[in-house]
Order: C-alpha cells, then structure tokens, then sequence
C-alpha cells in the first residue's frame, strides 16, 4: 500500500509541536538510552526506498522518514542516519496512533477540525508557493553574479598584524619603551607585563583594518612600519599601550564559498519582497478599525515578514 506524505505534511505540525523537544533531547542523551550503539557502529548507506516499518500495512521508507526530518528541522540532517530515521519514526508512530484515535472519535468531523485545517491548508499552499516562485528560481549563477557585484568588486583595505603591551600608567609604558630600546624582547615583555589578555600570547592581536580599534590606537599603529613600535605611549580608554607592527597586507575579500549561502538569503529576501508586494496589492482589504489601519499602513511602509525565517524551505520541501 502506498504511502501518502501529503497526509504527513499536513499533521506536520502537530508532530513538531509534540515532538521536536524530544527530538533534540534523544539526540543528545542518545549515548544513554537504546540508540547509543548506533553512534559507534559503521553505517552502511541504506537506499532512499528501503522500508524502515509498516504502519497499518503502509510501508514507510527511509526516504520519507528524511523527508520529514527535514519538516521537523533541518539541523536533524547533522545526526546519522539510523538514529535520525529511529527518532524520526518514532515520533512519528506515536502521532499516527493519536490521529487513528482521533478518527475513530471523529474529531475530524468537527468544527474545530476544519478551523485548523484550513489554517494548515493555507500555511501550505504559502510556502509552497514561497518555494517554487522565489527559492527555486535562484540559481547559483544568481548567487555568483551577487558575489562579483558586491564581494569581489569590494576595495581592498590596508590592514596590519599588531602586538601591543598595556599597562595603566603612562610611566610605566615610558619604561617599557626604554627596555626595548635597549633590545629586550616585546612579545617577551608583553608576557609578562601586559594587563590585557592578549599577554598569554605575547600581545598579539592578529590583523585588523581601520575601523576595529579606538581611534587613538588606531592612527598611532597605521603610521607604524613594519618592525617598528611605538617611541611613545598611547593612551585609550583601556589605560596606556605599547604597539608593534609585525606586517601590513592588503585584506582581500572573503571567498566566494564563505559567503554563498549569506548571499543566496539576501536575494531570497530581495525576491520575497518584490513578489509579496506585488501579491498584496491584489488582495482586498478593508479595516473598520480606523487604529487598525493606521498601524496596518505605518507596517506595510516596512519591508515585509520575511517568510524564509519562519520556514524551513531553503532546504527542501
């Protein structure tokens, strides 16, 4: 008998809203309970249409139980294979008991039924809409085109490889200044003698560019070259610093691999806007209320609900 998911989606959430604590606490004590062996045992790759169980005589398959993994949350995909499927199936089995109860009981020829499922019809027929009219349109030329635009055309910035020794007093720095004037070690002195917890390795700061540091940090390390430290101390909010230069590189900007999927929800929002905008502007609407509408209007000048973040689309249906 062949199973029907669309049944599944529909009582979708109803199960996330059971089970998804659950969910993520099995996975996190499953080294205490009847799963933990799964953790240690070498998973062979079972086929999509493998039957996990039968329910009722509906077979139910490895497939499907991921596809509901991914209705519950996405981060599941994280958790191996066995025990996602055993925790997902679960899950599962015990609402469909419930459901076969609540048949049995007629729960579905209630009022409050057909409220419920036509606010679950809806919520479907949205994102499904969201997803084949504004997730599946955007190719990863799209997403490459955005990243040469934007990423890859960004100036690139001077930026610098510091070490600094902080201290609370100006003649305490001037002291320092003094030692390594006569060739004692800074990343040695900073060791020892640095307030900040950078002292642990030597005051180093790795690199930054302009627009990281307090101002008078900042200007007194820029105009250092490289090798040389400051000849006087530099005060800041933090007390009096001695500054190193141990390089200056041009920052080139992130790989487009880093950035892609940032990318990809920035055109889904720009997209997402474009076309809700379009489809309110369709839809009758009317507000006796006159405190209503003002609210109404002063929200719709406001970019809108981006429906990305209230669902799990990006990842499939």
């Amino acid at each position: 008998m062949k199973f029907n998911f669309s049944t599944l989606c529909l009582a979708s959430t109803l199960l996330v809203s059971i089970h998804a604590g659950v969910i993520a606490q099995e996975s996190v004590k499953s080294a205490k309970n009847d799963l933990s062996t799964l953790e240690n045992a070498t998973e062979k790759p079972v086929s999509l249409s493998h039957v996990i169980a039968v329910i009722d005589g509906k077979n139910i398959t490895a497939g499907q139980l991921d596809e509901l993994a991914l209705e519950i949350n996405p981060n599941l995909v994280r958790v191996p294979d066995e025990q996602r499927r055993v925790t997902v199936l679960k899950a599962y089995l015990d609402m469909q008991a419930l459901a076969k109860a609540a048949l049995q009981k007629g729960v579905d020829k209630t009022e409050a039924y057909d409220k419920r499922m036509a606010i679950m019809r809806d919520n479907i027929l949205q994102q499904l809409y969201f997803k084949e009219m504004v997730v599946d349109k955007i190719a990863d030329a799209d997403v490459k085109a955005l990243y040469n635009k934007e990423i890859a055309a960004l100036p690139k910035e001077d930026e610098i490889k510091a070490r600094h020794i902080l201290v609370k007093t100006k003649e305490e720095a001037e002291k320092i200044i003094k030692r390594l004037n006569k060739g004692e070690n800074f990343e040695e002195i900073a060791k020892k003698d640095s307030t900040d917890g950078s002292s642990a390795v030597g005051g180093d700061l790795g690199y930054f560019s302009r627009g990281q540091m307090v101002k008078s940090f900042e200007e007194a390390a820029f105009n250092l070259k490289v090798g040389e430290y400051t000849k006087k101390p530099i005060e800041s909010p933090f007390g009096w610093h001695v500054i190193k230069i141990e390089d200056r590189r041009l920052k080139q900007p992130p790989v487009f691999d880093d950035v892609k999927d940032v990318l990809r929800t920035q055109l889904i929002r720009e997209h997402y806007q474009t076309l809700i905008t379009d489809l309110r502007s369709k839809v009758n609407v009317e507000y006796p209320d006159s405190n209503i509408a003002k609210r109404m209007q002063s929200l719709n000048k406001d970019e809108a609900p981006f429906l990305g973040e209230a669902s799990n689309l990006e990842g499939g249906e």
